[in-house]
C-alpha cells in the first residue's frame, strides 16, 4: 500500500501516530489520527474601528462673526477653558429688547384697564410663545450636550411656570367679566404673568448671549471645524464617533459627527469669518483612552461577553498586534454593510507591539481594524482535527476505527478552534479517528 499525504496541523498541535489508510488499492483515500489532549482556543474575527474616549464639536449658537479664537489646532485644552468667542449682533439685540421689556413689566399695572384685559392677555401669550420658541431653537444648535440639555430644561421649566401664571390670570379676568371680583385682582394677576414672561425672556436671551463664549466641554486636543462621517467599508459602524455625555464615559464612546466642506477644502473658521447658527467652529477630542467599535455577526455574538480578551490588527500598522478587552455588547442589533444582522461590541484598546517586540505606534480614531476575539479556551481538552467532525441525523459525529473497522460515534463539540475542536464526550484520547475522507466512509467499513 502506497503511503498517503498526511493532514497538516499547526505547530502547537501534537497528535500521535498519524497514518494513511484505505480499503484497498482502489478504495477511498482516507487519513487517520489519534484523538489527543491539547490546548484549543476559539476565535471570532470581526471588523472594527478605532474610537476616541469622547469628542465634542462646538458650534456657533447664533448668526454672527468669529471675533476671537484663543487656541491653535493640535493644542491640548482643559475642560471649561475658553476656546473662542462669537459676536452676534442679533443675539445682543434680543437681549436688549428683553431687558427693556422686563423693565416695563416691572412698572406696576402697566396701565391696564378693564376693557384691555383680554387683549393684554393675548399679547402676553404671544410674546411668551415667541421667546420660548427662539430660545429653544438657539439651544438646539449648541453642540455641547450638557449645555444644550441645561438650556432646553430651562426653557421647559420656564414654559411650565408661565403656563401656571397664565391660568391664574385667565381665572382672574373671567371673574372680573362675570362681576365676581374687582378690576384690581385681575390686573394684579395679569401683571404677575407679564413680569414672569418678561423675566424668563430676559433669562433665555442672556443664556444665548452667554453661549457665544465657546468653552471646552471636555479635556482633549483641539482641531478646526467639526468631525466628518467616515466612508469606506466600515462606514456602517454609525460613523467614527458616537455621542455620549456626562461623567464616566465608556472608552469606546465618541461624539456627534458634523458635515464638512468637500475634500481638499479647509473647514477652519478664521477670526472675522461669518458663521451661522450651528456652524462647527472647533472640535475637542479626548484620546486619553482609545477604544474599538466592532461589528459581530448574530451567529457569534452570544459567545461574546464583557471581559473577553482580544488581539487587534490595524490596516495602518502592518505587522503590529494590539491588546484589547471587551467592555460591553449592545442589546439592539444593527444592519451590517453586507445586509446581515450584527451587534456592536465595544472594547478598550491597549498597547501594541511590532514584530520586533518594539512598541507599536498609537492609533488614531477612525482607523480600520480586525479584532480577534478569544471567546472560549480549553487548556487540557480531548481534541480531534476539525476536518474529522461531520453532521449526521442532526448531530455531530466522527468515524472511530476499532479493530480495523469504522464506526460512527456521536460527539458533543465544545471549543472550536481553527484546526482542532474539543470533544466533550464520545471520544477518548488515543482513539483512532478518520480525519480525511470522512464523507466516503460507511458504518462497519473495513479500514486497514
Amino acid at each position: 500500500m502506497r503511503p498517503r499525504l498526511l493532514i497538516a496541523l499547526t505547530a502547537v498541535v501534537v497528535l500521535t501516530a498519524t497514518t494513511a489508510a484505505s480499503c484497498g488499492d482502489e478504495g477511498p483515500d482516507l487519513a487517520l489520527a489519534s484523538a489527543a489532549r491539547n490546548p484549543v482556543t476559539e476565535v471570532i474575527d470581526a471588523p472594527a474601528t478605532v474610537t476616541a474616549r469622547a469628542a465634542a464639536t462646538l458650534t456657533a449658537p447664533a448668526d454672527g462673526t468669529l471675533s476671537s479664537l484663543r487656541v491653535q489646532p493640535g493644542q491640548r485644552v482643559r475642560r471649561g477653558q475658553v476656546l473662542a468667542v462669537v459676536d452676534s449682533p442679533s443675539a445682543q439685540q434680543r437681549l436688549r429688547q428683553a431687558k427693556e421689556a422686563l423693565a416695563a413689566a416691572k412698572r406696576a399695572g402697566r396701565g391696564v384697564g378693564a376693557g384691555s384685559l383680554t387683549s393684554s392677555r393675548r399679547g402676553t401669550d404671544k410674546a411668551a410663545d415667541e421667546a420660548f420658541d427662539a430660545a429653544r431653537k438657539a439651544a438646539e444648535k449648541i453642540a455641547d450636550p450638557q449645555l444644550r440639555d441645561a438650556l432646553l430644561t430651562q426653557v421647559t421649566s420656564a414654559q411650565r411656570q408661565y403656563a401656571a401664571a397664565a391660568r391664574s390670570a385667565d381665572q382672574a379676568v373671567r371673574a372680573v367679566q362675570r362681576g365676581i371680583n374687582g378690576l384690581s385682582s385681575a390686573v394684579g394677576a395679569l401683571s404677575a404673568a407679564q413680569r414672569l414672561q418678561a423675566q424668563q425672556a430676559y433669562d433665555l436671551a442672556k443664556a444665548t448671549v452667554d453661549a457665544l463664549t465657546l468653552r471646552a466641554p471636555i479635556a482633549g486636543v483641539v482641531q478646526p471645524g467639526g468631525t466628518r462621517a467616515g466612508g469606506g467599508a466600515n462606514a456602517g459602524l454609525a460613523g467614527l464617533l458616537e455621542q455620549a455625555g456626562g461623567a464616566g464615559l465608556d472608552p469606546s464612546v465618541l461624539a456627534p459627527t458634523q458635515g464638512g466642506p468637500p475634500a481638499g477644502v479647509d473647514d477652519a473658521v478664521v477670526v472675522g469669518g461669518l458663521v451661522t447658527a450651528g456652524t462647527p467652529v472647533l472640535t475637542v477630542v479626548d484620546t486619553g483612552q482609545l477604544g474599538l467599535l466592532a461589528e459581530v455577526d448574530e451567529t457569534d455574538v452570544l459567545l461574546v461577553k464583557a471581559g473577553v480578551p482580544a488581539t487587534v490588527e490595524l490596516d495602518a500598522v502592518t505587522g503590529a498586534s494590539y491588546d484589547a478587552t471587551v467592555r460591553s455588547v449592545d442589546v439592539l442589533p444593527t444592519s451590517s454593510a453586507q445586509g446581515g444582522v450584527t451587534y456592536r461590541v465595544r472594547l478598550a484598546l491597549g498597547a501594541g507591539k511590532l514584530a520586533e517586540d518594539e512598541p507599536a505606534p498609537t492609533p488614531r480614531p477612525g482607523m480600520n481594524a480586525i479584532v480577534h476575539l478569544r471567546v472560549r479556551e480549553a487548556v487540557d481538552a480531548v481534541t480531534v482535527p476539525a476536518s474529522a467532525v461531520f453532521s449526521a441525523d442532526g448531530r455531530d459525529a466522527v468515524w472511530v476505527v476499532r479493530d480495523g473497522k469504522a464506526g460512527r460515534a456521536s460527539v458533543t463539540v465544545g471549543v472550536q478552534g481553527s484546526d482542532l475542536v474539543q470533544i466533550l464526550n464520545g471520544v477518548q484520547p488515543g482513539d483512532r479517528i478518520v480525519v480525511r475522507g470522512a464523507d466516503q466512509v460507511r458504518d462497519g467499513q473495513e479500514v486497514r
